[in-house]
C-alpha cells in the first residue's frame, strides 16, 4: 500500500527519481534509465530546465519542426512549430506553398488591450460605492506608479479602470474592471501586481471614507487576477484569390472546391459539434507556434474558445465567402502574446525560434500565429472536402506505426515504398510488416 511522502520538494533530483521509480513503476531500473536518457548533456542547460518548474525529474521533448514558404504581408518567413501530432507541419507547409503563389497572407492587428479584474463583495449603498470609486480613482493610479513607471516609459501601462456592478448575477458582487497595454510583454506579472495594489488601496481607503456607514467600510476583496479572455486583443489574417485560380488538386474543379469549402465553414458556424473539431484544427497550428515561442498555450486556448462562444453559441473561428468570383478566407482571433520576459529570455530553443521569426514584436507575433492557424485550417478543410482527412493523415502517421512495431530501417524503407500507392490503415501496415518478418 502506497503512503504519502513528506518533504518531497526538498529531495535531490536523484532522490526524487529513486522514490518515484521504486513506488510508482514496475521496473525501477528502466524508469531511471528513461528519465536520465532525456537529461541534457550540458549541465548548465539541464540546470536551466530544472529550474523552470518544481520537482523536475527529466525533460519532456516535443519535435520542433519548420513550416517554410509563408508569405506574410510581403515578407517571406519560415515558422517554427513544436507539436507531436503528425501532418500538422505538413499541412501548414502545403497551405503556405499554395498561397505563396496566390498573393500570400495579409494581416492586421485590430487591438492589443489586456484585461484584469479585482473581484469584491460590497454590502451597502451602490450610489455611495460609486461616489467612493470616483473619489479613489486618481489615488489608485498614483499608488500604482512604482509598478507602472517602467511600462509607461515604453508607452504602455494602465489604460482604464471601471467600477462594474455585477449584483444582478451574484448578490453583492462588484468588480474593478481594468485594461492594460503591455507592449511586447504578455504582461501577466505586471497586470497581477497592479491589480493587487489596486485591491490594497481600495480596501484600505474604504476604511476611512467618511460617507460610508461602518458596515460599508469592510469591503471584502475576493481575488485580483488577470483575465485570459481578451476580446479586444485581436488580430485578423486573410487570403483571397479568383475562384478560377483555386486549383488545390486534380480531383475537383476550382468552382466546386470553392463552393464546398464555403459550405464547410458555414456548417462549422451553425453546428457546435463540428465547430469544436474545426477550431481544434486551427489550434493545431496556433498552439504549435505559441509553444515554440515560449508563450502560454493554455491561456491562448481558453481565450480563443471563449471568443468562439461570444455570441452564446460556439462557432467557427474562420470565415469564407465567394463574392464576384473572388474566394476569400479569413480569421479574427484574440491572441495575448509576448516576445520579452518569461521563457523568451531563458529557453535556448525559444530564443532560436524567435530569431528564426526575425525577432518579432508582440504585434508581429500575433500576425504570424494567426496566419499559422488560418493555414492549418485551409489545409484541413481542403482535405475534408476533397480526398478526406485520413489519406494524408495516415500517410504521415505511417512512421509512428512502424516505430511502434520496432521496424528496422530496411523494413521501413520497403513498407513506405509500398504505401506510396496503397491506402494506409493500421491493420494494413501490421499485415505487411508481419509478412516481411515471416
Amino acid at each position: 500500500m502506497k503512503t504519502p511522502i513528506s518533504g518531497f520538494s526538498r529531495l535531490s533530483k536523484e532522490e526524487k527519481i529513486e522514490w518515484i521509480a521504486e513506488n510508482y513503476t514496475h521496473n525501477s531500473i528502466e524508469t531511471k534509465n528513461i528519465l536520465k536518457r532525456y537529461w541534457n548533456r550540458e549541465k548548465e542547460v539541464q540546470k536551466l530546465h530544472d529550474e523552470f518548474i518544481e520537482n523536475t525529474i527529466s525533460n519532456y521533448y516535443l519535435p520542433l519542426g519548420i513550416a517554410p514558404n509563408f508569405l506574410i504581408d510581403g515578407q517571406l518567413m519560415a515558422i517554427p512549430m513544436a507539436i507531436e501530432e503528425s501532418s500538422v507541419v505538413a499541412g501548414a507547409s502545403k497551405a503556405a506553398k499554395f498561397w505563396l503563389d496566390h498573393g500570400g497572407f495579409s494581416t492586421k492587428v485590430l487591438g492589443t488591450e489586456k484585461i484584469g479584474q479585482v473581484h469584491f463583495i460590497f454590502k451597502g449603498n451602490p450610489k455611495k460605492l460609486e461616489l467612493f470609486f470616483n473619489h479613489i480613482l486618481p489615488i489608485l493610479l498614483e499608488e500604482a506608479k512604482p509598478l507602472t513607471k517602467n511600462m509607461e516609459k515604453r508607452g504602455g501601462g494602465i489604460t482604464k479602470i471601471e467600477l462594474r456592478d455585477k449584483t444582478a448575477e451574484l448578490e453583492n458582487y462588484y468588480q474593478l474592471h481594468c485594461t492594460f497595454e503591455t507592449l511586447d510583454a504578455m504582461g501577466a506579472n505586471f497586470i497581477n501586481s497592479c491589480l493587487e495594489q489596486f485591491a490594497l488601496t481600495f480596501k484600505t481607503k474604504a476604511l476611512v471614507f467618511d460617507q460610508f456607514e461602518e458596515h460599508e467600510k469592510k469591503i471584502e476583496i475576493v481575488m485580483s487576477i488577470l483575465s485570459n479572455y481578451v476580446p479586444n486583443c485581436l488580430v485578423r489574417a486573410s487570403v483571397s484569390c479568383p475562384v478560377d485560380e483555386l486549383k488545390v488538386n486534380s480531383t475537383i474543379e476550382s468552382q466546386d472546391f470553392a463552393e464546398k469549402f464555403v459550405r464547410a465553414i458555414q456548417i462549422a458556424n451553425v453546428e457546435p459539434h463540428r465547430a469544436v473539431t474545426h477550431n481544434k484544427g486551427i489550434m493545431n497550428g496556433i498552439d504549435a507556434v505559441v509553444l515554440a515561442t515560449g508563450n502560454d498555450f493554455r491561456a491562448v486556448e481558453a481565450g480563443v474558445h471563449a471568443y468562439a462562444a461570444k455570441n452564446s453559441s460556439y462557432k467557427s473561428l474562420t470565415h469564407a465567402s465567394i463574392i464576384d468570383g473572388i474566394f476569400s478566407f479569413w480569421i479574427e482571433i484574440p491572441l495575448a502574446l509576448g516576445t520579452v520576459g518569461g521563457l523568451t529570455n531563458l529557453h535556448p530553443l525559444v530564443k532560436l525560434a524567435l530569431e528564426i521569426l526575425q525577432r518579432p514584436s508582440a504585434k508581429e507575433l500575433m500576425r504570424i500565429v494567426a496566419v499559422a492557424g488560418l493555414a492549418q485550417n485551409f489545409a484541413a478543410v481542403s482535405s475534408l472536402v476533397t480526398t478526406g482527412i485520413q489519406e494524408g493523415h495516415m500517410k504521415m502517421h505511417l512512421m509512428n506505426i512502424l516505430n511502434q512495431l520496432h521496424a528496422t530501417d530496411k523494413e521501413k524503407e520497403t513498407i513506405i515504398d509500398y504505401f506510396k500507392n496503397h491506402p494506409v490503415t493500421h491493420s494494413a501496415v501490421v499485415e505487411i510488416f508481419e509478412k516481411l518478418r515471416s
